[in-house]
């Protein structure tokens, strides 16, 4: 995938200070004297292009020494190629310096300062003038032990430059969220600098109002921002020893981690995986962390609508990214031997479940149910699962059982996994929206305008139950303002879409000059891709005469569709996995009134221990009310419940009869 490439420059007045003397080895008297040199001659080029811009008579007067210096410069390039080369010079010297002691350089090279903070970023200093665009690709970013607060600024405006928002007739309210978002800025700018993000050690924290922060739509377990510098920022304060760029501070994007997602995501572990994709140049590159968040790289993009993830072309880019996500990131052995992460989810948040859900069934049960009711939409629509969670809990253990059953056991399955995305959704997926004659604008490349984010579940997953999960996603609109949270069964991708997505997938080869392709395939994909033959124009296939292909043309048809038919197959069969999983999901991040302290009382009665009231029980925290995550898991169960009808897992007199009605209602039999 695409990746910025940044040239701009930062001051190490320090480094220039320091001479080569006589107890120096020699590669450390080399860096002295080319990096000196490297200043001496970016001094004098800075010279040059001021004389070029006085008076034309004093351009008269000093144009034989312009001349000599243009004749030393420019031996067979161009000004700007050269002052590329010496930024680029420039930038190997400092990288080469941050790889070796500061003591054997002679250097003094301060790391950012982490300092413990569990509210503000009070008392953070920063660190040295270094930034972090000298890190190693290969090492982790700079990270801070401190809180970002987002908790009074959950709206999706309020984050315009201070004067834009001011007004001396704003309510009471207005004031106090102007107020807020200023608070939230200044944050920001103080924990940029902790970070030393490039480019960022511009801003003062006087202008910090004058950022622009947008919220974007869209990630359901974070909340997203596009953090821009102001639109008049000061120039920089040079001297004949700075090398501080010109350049405004890049856009960042901010990203603070959604309450309870402690129950659902290992964020150290998702560090580790989007360093292993920065390697590969897929997705963006992480610029800093901090305790409940982090900064990335952002990209001028925007993410697909719904209507455009179910369009022929667009839903033929994404199989081809999918590929390429399957074939190039390899898994680690413990992650092939530690088996589907799908499973692992469910493992880990059955518990957290159970408590909730036990509640939850209680309270259904419960004589004040109805009258609760009138308040509380979620008891009128009954069982969160449509039955009680213990009937649930035992569908989805005997589905489990089967599953692997008929997947060919535990090693069949371990043996079949990919590097899955596992969140394909809409929203994660970013079409760049490239300038005139860039090399994506080519056929060829096309679908690499779309740009894969939101890592945090990608992990090792079977090729079917990526599909799954991709082809529910088209019946979801996360953006509706009435029912965001409902699945539309009805736009589940037919067969023959099903049917060109997988084949698309197949013959995408990306690594085909190499010969190389994914060592997890099925036998059968393995046989088939190894053969250099032709992409096969799905489209046109049914047009063909059988007459006109040849014998080995309709082997490899004939291959393709037994592939494609097997890759279904494996779709179907995850999908139900898919649908308890995300079911889960909505449960572990469900927040419903009372729930949190029923939850400890249950608990302590259970332990004999005095019920405490938790710590998620805060009556001045404010929700932002964007996402009914217990409605879209009382509406995702039906998908799972319909599907194990299909399958035969379950009989429909099992079932009680509003549940069977429903169900049947929005089965989805392919």
């Amino acid at each position: 995938m695409p990746s910025l490439d940044d040239h701009s420059c930062c001051s190490h007045r320090e480094h220039h200070e320091h001479h080569t003397r006589p107890e120096e080895d020699p590669q450390q008297g080399l860096f002295h004297q080319v990096y000196e040199w490297l200043h001496h001659e970016k001094v004098r080029r800075q010279n040059r292009k001021a004389r070029k811009t006085e008076t034309p008579s004093n351009a008269t007067t000093q144009n034989e020494s312009a001349a000599e210096d243009d004749a030393l410069e420019r031996p067979s390039s161009n000004t700007s190629e050269n002052t590329f080369s010496l930024d680029k010079l420039e930038k190997i010297l400092l990288q080469y310096a941050t790889t070796r002691p500061s003591s054997a350089m002679g250097l003094t090279h301060r790391q950012p300062v982490k300092r413990h903070s569990r509210q503000r970023l009070r008392g953070l200093r920063r660190g040295s003038a270094s930034e972090s665009e000298l890190t190693d690709a290969d090492g982790a970013p700079p990270s801070v032990e401190a809180v970002l607060d987002n908790t009074k600024t959950l709206a999706y405006t309020g984050g315009a430059a201070v004067e834009e928002i001011a007004d001396s007739s704003a309510s009471v309210k207005q004031a106090k969220d102007a107020e807020a978002w200023v608070i939230f800025k200044t944050e920001i700018v103080r924990l940029v600098h902790t970070l030393q993000l490039k480019g960022w050690r511009r801003v003062p924290a006087d202008l910090a109002a004058e950022i622009e922060v947008v919220r974007l739509s869209g990630a359901l377990t974070n909340a997203v921002y596009v953090v821009e510098p102001p639109k008049n920022l000061p120039p920089p304060k040079t001297d004949s020893s700075s090398l501080v760029s010109r350049k405004p501070p890049p856009k960042l994007l901010l990203r603070i981690y959604g309450p309870q997602v402690d129950h659902l995501i290992d964020r150290e572990n998702e560090l580790q995986i989007l360093r292993r994709l920065g390697k590969k140049n897929i997705g963006p590159r992480i610029l800093g962390t901090f305790r409940n968040g982090r900064f990335e790289e952002y990209f001028e993009a925007r993410p697909l609508t719904p209507k455009e993830l179910r369009m022929p072309e667009t839903a033929k880019q994404v199989a081809k990214r999918m590929r390429e996500l399957h074939d190039g990131v390899e898994l680690l052995e413990e992650e092939r031997e530690g088996g589907p992460m799908i499973f692992k989810n469910w493992d880990k948040w059955v518990d957290r479940c159970e408590q909730v859900m036990t509640w939850l069934d209680k309270e259904i049960e419960s004589p004040q149910n109805e009258t609760k009711a009138a308040l509380e939409p979620w008891r009128r629509r009954g069982y969160v699962c449509g039955v009680t969670w213990d009937v649930f809990r035992k569908a989805v253990e005997k589905y489990r059982q089967w599953l692997v059953t008929s997947s060919g056991g535990s090693a069949e399955i371990k043996r079949q996994l990919v590097f899955a995305h596992n969140d394909t959704q809409y929203g994660n997926l970013l079409r760049m929206e490239p300038a005139t004659e860039s090399p994506l604008l080519l056929p060829a490349n096309e679908h690499k305008q779309l740009i894969v984010i939101d890592f945090e579940y990608s992990s090792a997953n079977t090729r079917g139950l990526e599909f799954a999960n991709h082809f529910t996603e088209w019946c979801y609109n996360y953006h509706d303002e009435e029912r965001s949270w409902a699945c539309n069964n009805r736009i589940y991708p037919t067969p023959e879409q099903q049917y060109h997505f997988v084949s698309t997938y197949l013959t995408h080869r990306p690594f085909s000059n190499s010969g190389a392709i994914s060592p997890l395939a099925s036998p059968t994909i393995r046989a088939r891709t190894s053969a250099v033959i032709a992409p096969l124009d799905l489209d046109d296939v049914s047009d063909r005469p059988s007459s006109r292909l040849s014998q080995n043309e309709k082997s490899e048809e004939a291959e393709l569709d037994a592939e494609v038919k097997f890759l279904m197959q494996q779709t179907r069969m995850w999908r139900a996995m898919n649908s308890a999983q995300w079911v889960a999901w909505g449960i572990v991040q469900a927040k419903v009134p009372g729930m949190e302290e029923g939850i400890a009382e249950m608990l302590a009665a259970r332990n004999g221990d005095d019920p405490k009231t938790p710590a998620e029980a805060d009556a001045e925290e404010e929700d932002d009310g964007d996402f009914d995550y217990l409605a879209y898991a009382q509406d995702r169960v039906m998908f799972f419940w319909g599907d194990l009808l299909s399958l035969n897992l379950i009989k429909p007199e099992e079932l009680p009869a509003p549940l069977l009605e429903h169900v049947q209602s929005r089965l989805v039999a392919y």
